[in-house]
């Protein structure tokens, strides 16, 4: 029974974690990255960028996929 109610804690954190994160996605207005529990998220779709991407663009706003998605719609 402790397994089911480690599992609910588990996705109730969850479902709580990526609440707060679409909604500091819909509020950042700028251009900085936002952090959630040590972590540095995209601000394209709320992903955790990862720290291998961190390690080569310490600046990085937003995970590799966004970011060429964002070059490719500036240059046409």
């Amino acid at each position: 029974m402790s397994d089911q109610f480690d599992r609910a804690s588990e996705l109730e954190q969850r479902y709580r974690d990526d609440a707060l994160a679409k909604q500091q996605r819909n509020s950042h207005q700028s251009e900085q990255a936002f952090e959630l529990g040590g972590q540095r998220h995209c601000l394209g779709c709320g992903v955790v960028i990862s720290l291998e991407r961190l390690r080569y663009v310490p600046e990085a706003v937003r995970c590799i996929d966004c970011q060429s998605l964002t070059e490719k719609q500036r240059h046409g």
